[in-house]
């Protein structure tokens, strides 16, 4: 079964946590997204999930010469960032993509859905 990266873009201008949020809005959607996990759980899609720090807390390592170079933040300036992520396995794109309407619900904001590369001849 094939895995799909379902990713959550966030505005960089605002690097929003659930810190910032209302938090009456806050509980809705973290009891939205429990029921979210829970069902693709109990259908043996979920493989793993995760909620991202801003990128100004990112450190870049660059150790691809002859010595690790650190640069503090992301590794590219962009207007949005990754913000948190689902890994999940589904059948095909179709599948992958119920859930993240399912998920996209959940938080009320845009889903990207992404299968992850297999190894060639796997």
């Amino acid at each position: 079964m094939t895995q799909y990266f379902l990713s959550l873009p966030h505005d960089s201008a605002e690097e929003p946590t659930m810190q910032d949020m209302d938090p009456a809005e806050l509980q809705e959607i973290i009891a939205a997204v429990g029921a979210f996990n829970t069902a693709v759980q109990e259908a043996g899609a979920f493989v793993t999930a995760g909620g991202l720090q801003p990128p100004s807390t990112a450190t870049t390592v660059d150790y691809s010469g002859d010595s690790p170079v650190l640069t503090p933040g992301p590794f590219v300036k962009a207007d949005e960032y990754l913000g948190g992520f689902w890994i999940i396995e589904a059948e095909n794109d179709d599948v992958a993509i119920e859930w993240a309407k399912q998920a996209s619900r959940a938080l009320r904001s845009r889903i990207e859905v992404r299968a992850l590369q297999e190894e060639p001849g796997a």
